[in-house]
């Protein structure tokens, strides 16, 4: 997705071609976007003249051929679908003063329905609280249809914010994991995309942590999250994350990329032949080896670049 259009394709970043809904007129931040697999994908778009409380949602089956659009009954927030049916909402209704507003939603049928499963608004008679109003809400990551976690960051040092729930959304608890030693006093904050299952049991969480300095924990769970357990290395500074199995992620602290192949137990060190800084808006790796990353210039132009080696050198796709 870029500021101006839904692009697709299909030789690895080669040649793209422009498969935006026809009755979308602008993309870029005022859209949330969700893509499943080469040929399912979601466009949440607000409705501005209702919101927080109407948005329109397409939906594409064919990879962008032709979409669908349906109107939610939520403006704006984090989607992600398990599957071509079955998905959830975490609707942004309102940021103030350290709190957030949210609604959860859930769908079975692909987006076009959708079902109200908690909200912790207090002008809503059935506000619930486990899922507190307090801290800004950042994503929710579902392993299934009953349990989700939502992440996010709360201004008190050493707490971190991850709620789970195992009734489909119904009730939240609060997750507990060990917190690295010396970090007691550092504001940590999660990302929805920094936590990620590859299997049905596996899955990573990245928590970031700025104190004195700023770095990055990694966290891995074997059971399907009921436990967390905290691996060795703590990454400096920290940023984009991509998760690929249960022993593969790679991580761009801002300066080098950290690889590991076996679930962060330890960490190759790859500095990149191009320093991109931060002009990094976002990365992608097929595995290990084979990446692209999107640099931001200072005048606003976008560049794609590709590697095959796991990050050491990169060739541009698109200069």
């Amino acid at each position: 997705m870029t500021e101006a259009q839904i692009a697709r394709t299909n030789d690895g970043g080669v040649t793209w071609y422009d498969v935006t809904p026809t009755d979308m007129t602008e993309t870029g931040y005022s859209v949330e976007i969700f893509f499943l697999d080469q040929d399912h994908a979601w466009v949440q778009k607000p409705d501005f003249e209702n919101f927080p409380n109407s948005g329109f949602l397409s939906r594409t089956t064919d990879g962008g051929l032709t979409w669908r659009t349906s109107v939610t009954p939520f403006s704006d927030g984090e989607i992600s679908f398990l599957d071509e049916d079955n998905g959830w909402m975490l609707a942004d209704l309102g940021v103030g003063a350290g709190s957030n507003a949210v609604a959860i939603y859930q769908t079975t049928n692909g987006g076009a329905n959708w079902d109200l499963k908690y909200t912790n608004d207090p002008n809503h008679p059935e506000a619930g609280d486990s899922l507190p109003l307090g801290g800004l809400k950042t994503g929710i990551i579902p392993l299934n249809m009953q349990t989700a976690w939502v992440g996010g960051v709360i201004y008190a040092p050493g707490t971190l914010y991850l709620y789970r729930t195992d009734d489909g959304g119904g009730s939240w608890s609060q997750v507990s994991v060990e917190l690295p030693r010396g970090t007691e006093n550092s504001e940590l904050s999660i990302d929805a995309d920094q936590m990620r299952f590859v299997t049905r049991r596996d899955g990573f969480l990245a928590a970031h942590m700025a104190g004195d300095s700023t770095q990055t924990a990694i966290y891995v769970t074997h059971d399907a999250g009921d436990t967390w357990t905290l691996t060795p290395s703590l990454i400096p500074n920290g940023g984009s994350s991509d998760f690929l199995s249960a022993d593969e992620a790679v991580i761009y602290n801002g300066e080098q990329f950290y690889v590991t192949r076996d679930a962060a137990r330890t960490w190759s060190i790859i500095p990149p032949d191009i320093r991109f800084g931060e002009s990094f808006p976002d990365m992608d790796f097929a595995n290990v080896s084979s990446g692209w990353v999107i640099s931001l210039d200072p005048a606003n132009r976008h560049s794609l670049y590709r590697t095959t080696d796991g990050g050491a050198t990169w060739f541009p796709v698109i200069p």
